[in-house]
């Protein structure tokens, strides 16, 4: 059995576990939130067909425990898997984002797509949690570098 290097980032966000987890769990909003995917397309059940501005990806929801983990394949992504895990503090939220990939010289670069990721998730929450309606964020690179 072949061994991938595997990567891991967390975030705290301020907000719930649940509604952390609804976000994500959404993966249809992602276009409207993620920095990277600009549309999403459901094939099947937990299958889905990401455009992203780095390829298009099929993301393959492969485990789902509700405010836990959730955990997918990705075909066309230089990552295999990419999961989170969910760890509730206090009035936040843990979110630790994971990945398994083919080649180690990927990291530098998988390392950075996780950090734009994340923070694309807290300034998202941040902006629904002020009072903003998901039909009228506007995804900012500048916004989502601050976080």
């Amino acid at each position: 059995m072949i061994i991938m290097p595997k990567l891991e980032k967390s975030i705290e966000i301020n907000a719930s576990l649940q509604k952390v987890y609804e976000i994500l769990n959404d993966y249809l909003s992602l276009p409207v939130w993620n920095i990277v995917v600009t549309e999403c397309e459901q094939i099947e059940p937990n299958k889905y067909f990401l455009k992203t501005n780095v390829g298009d990806v099929i993301n393959t929801e492969i485990e789902n425990i509700p405010e836990e983990r959730m955990t997918s394949t990705q075909e066309g992504s230089p990552m295999q898997k990419i999961g989170y895990i969910f760890s509730p503090k206090g009035d936040s939220v843990g979110v630790t984002l994971w990945t398994e990939f083919e080649l180690e010289d990927q990291r530098f670069v998988l390392d950075m797509a996780g950090d734009l990721f994340l923070k694309s998730l807290k300034v998202y929450v941040d902006f629904l949690s002020s009072g903003g309606k998901p039909e009228d964020y506007k995804k900012s690179f500048s916004k989502i570098k601050k976080a």
